[in-house]
């Protein structure tokens, strides 16, 4: 069994910062990507940014320059520091990662509960 938890979500103010860490546990051999993708009300998932187990890094348009996303190996743990949060990145942020739970298994895409974020003053 693997689980991907999130935590650290909550109300902030316009132009404020968040971190959200994620923390994978189970059965776990080996995580390959991680990546943050984020839905707001009405509208469809989307990545916000993803990182390689190399440490290599993709952000969308909407977030460079604001957001970070970085990995700790070791612990099987994803972050993503958000900062001058604007309204529009009000949304439930879903933790995602490919995971392979022993040396037979494939690669296996797994997800997060998801944690609200709302920016509002």
């Amino acid at each position: 069994q693997v689980q991907l938890v999130e935590s650290g979500g909550g109300l902030v103010q316009p132009g404020g910062s968040l971190g959200l860490p994620c923390a994978a546990s189970g059965s776990i051999f080996s995580i390959n990507a991680m990546g943050w993708y984020r839905q707001a009300p009405g509208k469809q998932r989307e990545l916000v940014a993803v990182i390689t187990r190399s440490g290599s890094t993709y952000y969308a348009d909407s977030v460079k320059g604001g957001f970070t996303i970085s990995r700790d190996n070791p612990k099987n743990m994803v972050y993503l520091q958000m900062n001058s949060l604007k309204p529009e990145d009000t949304a439930v942020y879903y933790c995602n990662a490919a995971i392979r739970r022993d040396v037979s298994d494939y690669y296996n895409e797994y997800w997060g509960q998801g944690t609200q974020v709302t920016v509002s003053s």
